[in-house]
Order: structure tokens, then sequence, then C-alpha cells
């Protein structure tokens, strides 16, 4: 079961300015000092790429498939 976290851009819902939604934590410890895993999907068209991201990175984060952004980790 996922759920928000505690700022504006980790809720379940959050779409950041580079349209990637969030669809909330389940608890999985991120790779960055003290984050959890969140699980982003791109919303761009013809894409639909769901993959994790620290709590830290949601606002900013870019597709690692359509946008060029970081490979995804494990939510």
């Amino acid at each position: 079961m996922f759920k928000n976290g505690t700022s504006k851009t980790t809720q379940i819902g959050y779409v950041n300015r580079n349209n990637q939604k969030n669809h909330g934590t389940r608890g999985i410890v991120g790779n960055d000092h003290n984050q959890v895993s969140y699980k982003l999907e791109c919303m761009m068209a013809d894409c639909g790429e769901v993959y994790g991201s620290n709590g830290t990175d949601v606002f900013q984060r870019k597709c690692p498939t359509c946008q060029g952004g970081k490979p995804g980790i494990g939510f």
C-alpha cells in the first residue's frame, strides 16, 4: 500500500514541472541520506514509464526514458 509523504511534493497525485506524477511511498529506503523512495509515473504522451525516486528529487525529477533523467531506483 502506497502512502503520502510529509511535504507537498511527496503527496500522492502531485505532478512536478516535468509532468512526473507521484504515486506515493511504501517506506522503502532510497539511495540518499535519510530518504525513502517514491513511485513516479511519466505523464508525457507515448511514455508512461514508472520508476522510483528519492523524496528530495520528486519536485524536479525527469523521466529516465523520454527526458534523459537519471535511472530510477527501487520503490
